[in-house]
């Protein structure tokens, strides 16, 4: 069956570690407004694997601000806490296949490595998100890799994507409904993380199955998040999960063309309510800006 042919199901996914802006206003409503004119459905997923930084107030507040704005929602809520074993099993499968391989290394090391390259720029490999991972823990012999597994070596799980490409028949395709037809290049990123030292699973492997678990046919994000498609594309490819549509959105920025993020202070939904501020103002606010922001070199 064509994805034309599905019935479409969108999802809001925020993390909650702080009160949503108008950036999340305007992802929520392209998402829920897609689903309402197909007569389709709208999920909201909490994504909460890292509890060192997600707050139950925080997921109460997306709750109350979504409502605010006029959203409703399926249930149940999926929450990422709640799907450690899945993420393991995945994993697990990968492994399997000789697929992944422990990364010992500090944030620190990798970079004093990438500087030392540097100084031959012509080793250096930069991808979307800067600089490439050189490879280092992929280089080590079996047995070192044994005796630092044995050691409890504090460790992330990263994906040999070389190998990983060598496994498929074929050239991996998607497709964006704004931004086109696209082949899968995840080399781009080097060897992706699929687990976190801290956490045991990654936003790459999380999003991906979560979509598949949810039955997500089309999704919807800020095309900040394209790249990532391309490792999402050969995640769902090993894992034998299908292959939505994607609509990566315009980002929300201010007047002045700044990012609305956590990070900077963007003004919060809940700010702008106490301002005065209606629903249908603050979606009205949020449709303009989307459309006057300027598109993300992708």
């Amino acid at each position: 069956m064509s994805a034309k042919a599905r019935t479409v199901v969108t999802r809001f996914a925020p993390s909650p570690t702080g009160y949503l802006h108008l950036g999340h206003a305007y992802s929520a409503l392209f998402a829920w407004r897609l689903a309402r004119t197909q007569g389709g459905h709208f999920l909201v997923r909490i994504e909460d694997i890292d509890q060192t930084r997600c707050r139950p107030e925080f997921e109460t507040a997306i709750f109350e601000d979504l409502a605010w704005l006029g959203i409703t929602w399926e249930q149940p809520v999926l929450r990422q806490s709640t799907r450690f074993d899945q993420y393991r099993t995945a994993l697990d499968r990968l492994d399997a296949a000789q697929l992944l391989y422990p990364c010992f290394c500090t944030r620190k090391a990798i970079q004093a490595e990438i500087h030392a390259a540097g100084r031959a720029p012509h080793l250096t490999r930069h991808g979307p998100d800067g600089p490439v991972y050189p490879g280092t823990c992929r280089k080590l012999d079996h047995a070192e890799r044994r005796r630092r597994l044995a050691a409890n070596q504090p460790h992330a799980m990263r994906l040999d994507v070389t190998r990983a490409l060598t496994q498929l028949p074929e050239p991996l395709v998607w497709h964006d409904t704004i931004h086109g037809d696209h082949q899968a290049r995840p080399e781009i990123f080097g060897d992706a993380i699929l687990a976190r030292k801290d956490i045991g699973t990654s936003y790459h492997m999380a999003v991906t199955l979560d979509d598949a678990e949810q039955g997500v046919t089309e999704v919807t994000r800020a095309e900040d998040l394209l790249p990532a498609t391309h490792i999402h594309r050969l995640l769902q490819a090993l894992l034998g999960l299908p292959t939505p549509i994607w609509s990566h959105h315009p980002m929300v920025n201010d007047d002045s063309g700044a990012r609305l993020a956590k990070r900077t202070n963007a003004p919060t939904l809940r700010a702008l309510r106490d301002q005065g501020l209606s629903p249908e103002e603050t979606r009205a606010m949020a449709d303009r800006l989307a459309a006057t922001s300027r598109p993300v070199r992708l």
